[in-house]
């Protein structure tokens, strides 16, 4: 009955236990809805798993670039790769090499003939 009579004292003792209910409801939310909750864990596996294909997809240019700086070693030099290199990047040609174009469009197949009926 005190209680109805003096709503500042009601106040007074409802305070402590609000707060602390709204800090919990406040930590609830963010383990729901935040950044790191429960509702972000699809997303976190969605990149995981795209992660994972590109570092597979690293992981091959890798071992590529890994496989062609063995063959490029000063040591002991790929002839072969060396000389695809020069020649791709530096454009030289041995006297004794021919050198033949070949025109794209020149490569399509021919028409058929017509038929002679249909020549007349």
């Amino acid at each position: 009955m005190t209680g109805a009579r003096n709503p500042l004292a009601l106040m007074r003792r409802a305070a402590l236990p609000a707060l602390g209910l709204l800090i919990i409801v406040n930590f609830l939310g963010y383990a729901v809805v935040g950044d790191n909750g429960v509702l972000s864990w699809g997303d976190y596996r969605r990149v995981k798993a795209e992660r994972a294909v590109e570092l597979a997809q690293l992981e091959v240019e890798r071992d590529r670039l890994a496989r062609r700086a063995r063959l490029l070693d000063p040591r002991h030099a790929d002839a072969d790769l060396a000389e695809e290199l020069i020649r791709r990047d530096l454009g030289l040609v041995r006297p004794d090499e021919v050198i033949i174009e070949i025109d794209e469009g020149a490569m399509a197949p021919s028409p058929a003939p017509a038929p002679a009926a249909a020549a007349r």
